[in-house]
């Protein structure tokens, strides 16, 4: 039976011509250009590397690791237009993890002249949690590929799920104070996921009130496909929808203040930025 890893550190199992040997030793992700930051806690050393698995159920291509968004750059290119205040001439830089109230955002796409912040949009990840472990699966596509593996790994019972509820209900309890710090700052906050995490949540919750994306509203969903491309695969843009604080369906809320200065996050965001933080696109 093949294994329901369908990617790993970047490369597609319907792969030709990889040398898995030395995919496996240097544990690189491409899409973060360093080492993969997925470990297993028993062998920190190991890098786990699994981007995208098959769910067994409707043989969907899922994507379990939210830097599997980061492809080509693409998720901030397709921000640009929320820049209102970007002007020619302005430098972008990409800044991850700030805290606001409610919680941190992933990744900023900072507009910038002279080192100072003339804009900004905040920008989450969102791709679908596992239940159990995805490990025997991980191991039996190495086996595959002719890499030596523990023979107890690719025998083991334990397999894997996914966690459509938790991870959207998760998802919209998070954003709500997100948004409301965005929305008195009149700045936008996008929240990125793919179109199989974006159905259930259509199905689910009441989503028929978003609207078609427009600039008016605080936050935006942008919703991407992952598509099979000459034996791998490619992330493309597929929907994107736009809504308000109010238009978020909270069940459960954060109690942190969102009325933060933009100064505040203005400081944040110049104490960080520097050569390593500007877009790049090769």
């Amino acid at each position: 039976m093949n294994s329901k890893v369908m990617e790993i550190f970047g490369t597609s199992s319907s792969s030709e011509n990889v040398k898995w040997n030395e995919v496996v030793e240097f544990q690189q992700c491409p899409f973060l250009r360093k080492k993969c930051i997925k470990v297993r806690k028993s062998q920190p050393e190991v890098a786990i590397g699994t981007c995208t698995v098959r769910h067994a159920k409707d043989h969907k291509d899922i994507i379990i690791c939210p830097h599997r968004l980061l492809e080509r750059q693409q998720i901030f290119i397709d921000c640009l237009h929320l820049l209102t205040l970007h002007e020619p001439g302005n430098e972008l830089h990409i800044v991850s993890e700030i805290s606001i109230p409610g919680g941190s955002v992933d990744y900023f796409l900072v507009s910038l002249r002279e080192r100072q912040v003339k804009d900004f949009v905040g920008i989450e990840l969102q791709t679908l949690d596992t239940t159990g472990t995805v490990w025997p699966e991980r191991q039996k596509l190495l086996d595959q590929k002719g890499i030596p593996v523990p023979a107890e790994d690719i025998e083991s019972s334990k397999n894997f799920g996914i966690n459509w509820k938790m991870t959207a209900k998760t998802i919209l309890v998070q954003l709500h104070h997100k948004i409301k710090t965005f929305e008195s700052l009149n700045k936008h906050l996008v929240v990125v996921v793919q179109d199989h995490l974006m159905g259930y949540m259509k199905r689910e919750f009441s989503f028929d009130h978003l609207n078609a994306a427009r600039l008016g509203d605080s936050m935006h969903i942008h919703c991407y496909t992952l598509k099979e491309n000459l034996l791998t695969y490619r992330l493309e843009l597929s929907e994107r929808r736009s809504t308000d604080t109010e238009g978020i369906l909270v069940c459960l809320g954060l109690q942190a203040d969102a009325n933060v200065a933009l100064e505040d996050i203005i400081e944040v965001l110049e104490s960080k930025i520097s050569d390593d933080t500007i877009l790049r696109f090769n």
